[in-house]
């Protein structure tokens, strides 16, 4: 079936989460985003590999194209989350109408169907939903949280006898409600407490990440990794004195560089330049804090597709540890959980390879009344096992906040 994709300029302000509403997609962060309702084509891979990207790109790109707009994000676009393990299967989803949005102010619809059948763009947006509203929750860990720790004490004796340098362990949090979770009130309350995050919906997974796994806009890339994180106390003189320890932190300044040192040589032979920031900054999300680093690029001609780079820069120091192989084998023996989307991309590209992707953190797996919540840590050397239970605790609260209400 051929089909085509017809874009227009819109003047209406419409809110993204309308247009996602409680079944579609969405991915926003501030004024820019894309939301999407339906499905025009559903794209499905085995695996995360280059070769069957580029079956997603090839498919994006056969797609007629009718664009006013002609921005990155207009026309044809999928949406996707993919799994922590790259070798698991995943589903792309164009979506019937997509409403995108600027920083600039730009506004546009796209409407994708049959060739002859295709209807005049519109916005299709859900004001007012109702959803079920749950009064009762059961909250359990998945882990023993003392076995939990004792595999990062575990975890630390490997790292001194050298199998690796950084292991990343993640704890699975369920949430179980007496009805089905009110998916679209949860990204308003995500979006509200993380307002410099991205907050999306792809699938079951809803979430609002602070972590720019990488973009891709015509030539430019870009990728904003994170690892090193402090609490924040809701007082701002607590919050500065912790954020200066997280910066002066050796152990976390060195579980830093080596996502950075990843990230930049991953990206380098995609690009004629790739440089980066020269000392991380804080990013303060609303409950805990992270060492930053901004890392940007210009590609080589032709420049790679988004997905290319995603399936590069894929599981990161940051999510997996390093080196990358060792540290999923222990993750895979040691963990304990499945942590399917949980910590892999998710985000959009549209039919010329632009787009933007995230790291699924901060972020939960909704299925009808039940909701798996994740938080993973950097265990390296001298890691301490209670301090990194604290963290987890630190970062589930960020989505279980939103969840959990009286």
């Amino acid at each position: 079936m051929a089909l085509v994709a017809r874009t227009r300029r819109i003047d209406a302000d419409v809110d993204l989460l309308d247009v996602a509403g409680a079944t579609g997609v969405v991915f926003e962060k501030g004024a820019d985003g894309l939301a999407g309702r339906g499905e025009a084509l559903r794209i499905e891979i085995p695996r995360l590999d280059l070769e069957q990207l580029t079956m997603v790109q090839d498919a994006l790109a056969a797609i007629e194209s009718d664009d006013d707009v002609r921005r990155p994000g207009s026309g044809a676009v999928a949406f996707a989350t993919l799994p922590f393990d790259p070798a698991a299967a995943a589903a792309f989803v164009v979506p019937e109408v997509i409403v995108g949005r600027a920083a600039d102010g730009t506004r546009w619809v796209t409407t994708i169907g049959a060739t002859g059948e295709l209807p005049e763009p519109e916005i299709v947006a859900e004001v007012g939903v109702a959803e079920p509203r749950p009064s009762r929750y059961e909250v359990a860990g998945v882990q023993d949280v003392e076995a939990w720790m004792q595999t990062v004490a575990d975890a630390t004796k490997r790292i001194a006898a050298g199998e690796f340098d950084k292991v990343v362990l993640a704890r699975e949090v369920r949430v179980t409600a007496d009805v089905a979770l009110p998916r679209l009130a949860l990204l308003r309350r995500l979006r509200r407490a993380f307002p410099g995050c991205f907050t999306f919906a792809v699938g079951e997974l809803v979430g609002a990440s602070p972590e720019l796994l990488v973009s891709r806009a015509g030539e430019t890339v870009r990728a904003h990794p994170m690892a090193g994180t402090a609490p924040r106390g809701g007082d701002p003189t607590t919050d500065a004195r912790l954020a200066a320890t997280l910066l002066a932190s050796s152990k976390d300044r060195a579980e830093h560089q080596i996502t950075i040192d990843m990230v930049w040589e991953t990206l380098l032979p995609f690009s004629s330049y790739v440089d980066s920031e020269p000392e991380p900054s804080i990013v303060a999300v609303a409950n805990v804090q992270h060492l930053a680093t901004m890392v940007e690029g210009r590609l080589s001609h032709p420049p790679a597709s988004v997905l290319e780079l995603v399936a590069a820069l894929h599981p990161t120091p940051a999510v997996a540890g390093w080196p990358v192989d060792p540290a999923l084998a222990y993750i895979a023996a040691e963990e304990g959980i499945d942590r399917d989307r949980y910590a892999g991309p998710v985000g959009w590209v549209d039919a010329d390879g632009n787009g933007t992707w995230a790291v699924g953190i901060r972020s939960a797996i909704v299925d009808g009344a039940v909701a798996r919540l994740y938080a993973g840590v950097g265990v390296v050397a001298d890691s301490d096992p209670q301090a990194e239970l604290a963290e987890t605790e630190a970062k589930l609260q960020a989505v279980l906040s939103a969840i959990v209400r009286p």
